[in-house]
């Protein structure tokens, strides 16, 4: 278990930030601890370190922190914009603002309020190329996938690029929450065919959800109750050559417990899922918190590396790689269980 260490390792570095550097104030560490200012403390870091004329300003900012108050802060933006929505722009992975964003923002947070552990870390490889292939849970902000490369990156000094759904990237919700280009900046990978194979081609270390959307979708009723594996992720990794670091993440199912998945009003209004739970009703007053998740516990077990050998014949290859997919989730299932504690 890493823990210590990792608390070790963040007090150092918040220590060493350079000057110029995101420190946090008291309004910061109030946003910290007041669920609905999550996505200030966000888009106040990005315009830190970049000019964002369309991003919001402080007055938005304190209407956000009433209820109701999100609407007129938008209301307030799209006026100054002349009417019109924030500029949407495609950008660059850059590590240097991922670092910045991850010992700056994403440590407190870790550290303080997901309480994040990496364990059984024996099992990482020294180097190379990885498909890090987890559970992915929680109907919410992917909190479970933020939190272990923010993990991976302490202890092996890794780069590393969640695969995320393009909702994330190009959702109307998103383009007025996020500032524009965020998440590509942040170094996230659509997950579509071509740029998750384009990404494995130029050796990046990619987090991957096999369940897809199934997983944070399933529901509270399902939770730890791994859905089927995508077959993508196995057949990039045997092309390739990549080897496949199966994680399982314990606690991400109470990231937005007890919900429901509102099947018919997502597809209609175009999101990955739409829970109901009793945290709705907070979540129609202050809307800014949907980057906010319930405060947990995120427990991370490295299993021993996956390697694909397929069938070369190529009759052969998308059946051979369903069914080591579906034993690689047999597997992460009965661990799972035993975590839990189950039999």
């Amino acid at each position: 278990m890493i823990n210590q260490h990792s608390e070790n390792l963040l007090n150092t570095q918040l220590e060493k930030a350079p000057a110029q550097g995101y420190r946090f104030s008291w309004f910061d560490w109030f946003c910290l601890w007041y669920p609905p200012a999550w996505l200030i403390l966000f888009n106040r870091h990005w315009q830190h370190y970049h000019q964002d004329p369309d991003g919001w300003n402080w007055l938005e900012y304190g209407l956000f922190l009433i209820p109701g108050g999100f609407y007129l802060g938008m209301l307030s933006r799209w006026l100054r914009l002349g009417c019109r929505s924030p500029r949407q722009e495609v950008g660059e992975f850059d590590p240097n603002y991922q670092q910045a964003f991850r010992q700056e923002v994403l440590a407190p947070i870790v550290k303080y309020y997901f309480r994040g552990e990496l364990q059984q870390i024996e099992n990482l490889p020294p180097t190379g190329s990885l498909i890090v292939a987890m559970n992915h849970a929680g109907m919410c902000f992917p909190w479970d996938f933020l939190t272990l490369g923010y993990l991976l990156s302490e202890v092996k000094g890794w780069k590393v690029q969640p695969v995320a759904s393009p909702a994330l990237f190009e959702h109307p919700w998103m383009i007025w929450w996020l500032p524009p280009k965020w998440s590509q900046v942040l170094g996230g990978v659509r997950a579509e065919l071509n740029d998750f194979e384009a990404a494995i081609a130029q050796g990046k270390i990619l987090l991957y959800a096999p369940e897809g959307i199934r997983g944070p979708a399933k529901a509270w009723r399902k939770r730890y109750q791994l859905q089927k594996f995508d077959v993508s992720f196995v057949q990039l990794s045997d092309r390739y050559h990549i080897p496949i670091v199966p994680v399982v993440c314990i606690g991400s199912e109470f990231l937005h417990p007890w919900t429901v998945n509102l099947t018919k009003l997502q597809r209609l209004v175009k999101l990955p899922f739409l829970p109901l739970s009793p945290l709705m009703f907070a979540l129609l007053l202050f809307p800014s918190m949907g980057i906010w998740a319930m405060k947990t516990r995120l427990r991370y077990f490295i299993a021993p590396l996956e390697s694909a050998e397929l069938a070369t014949d190529s009759n052969k290859g998308r059946t051979a790689a369903y069914r080591q997919a579906q034993q690689l989730r047999e597997k992460l299932q009965i661990q799972i269980n035993r975590f839990l504690g189950k039999s």
